[in-house]
């Protein structure tokens, strides 16, 4: 008999460890993809969830972006044109992933032994190599601080 996975399995809700807040130790003016109530542990003095679309609204000051994985292109879009913020993304074949690349004023890799949190509380590794991108100096200044990485 086949493992069905439950929706929990196939949700886009990866919640970005509280490490890397800690390590790049800066307050975003908006997380723009954040799950309802937002993550405690982001620090971000604004959020959008579903209800509140990320897409649609206004950004500003510096951002944090963890997009879904299932379609982060217009996120990636709006995140390059508003340039000023930190983006957590899988490596990916596509347009969006090359523009990100080469708009990018800073890219590291994500800590392969950092977990993401699921909305249930487990933590768990993705199975796609992920990296954060900087656009603007306050981003890429953070990147800076990873441990044991060297910036692009």
């Amino acid at each position: 008999m086949a493992h069905k996975r439950n929706a929990l399995d196939r949700s886009d809700e990866h919640y970005t460890p509280k490490i890397l807040f800690d390590t790049l130790e800066i307050t975003f003016g908006t997380d723009v993809c954040a799950p309802a109530g937002g993550v405690p542990w982001i620090p971000a003095i604004n959020y959008y969830d579903m209800a509140r679309d990320g897409l649609t609204n206004p950004w500003f000051d510096v951002v944090w972006m963890n997009p879904p994985f299932s379609n982060p292109a217009p996120w990636v879009e709006k995140f390059i044109l508003h340039s000023n913020g930190i983006a957590l993304c899988v490596v990916s074949k596509s347009k969006w992933f090359n523009a990100l690349w080469n708009a990018a004023d800073a890219i590291v890799p994500f800590p392969r032994t950092w977990k993401f949190e699921r909305p249930d509380g487990n933590k768990k590794t993705i199975s796609f190599q992920s990296f954060l991108f900087a656009i603007g100096k306050v981003g890429s200044d953070a990147l800076r601080k990873m441990p044991d990485y060297k910036v692009r």
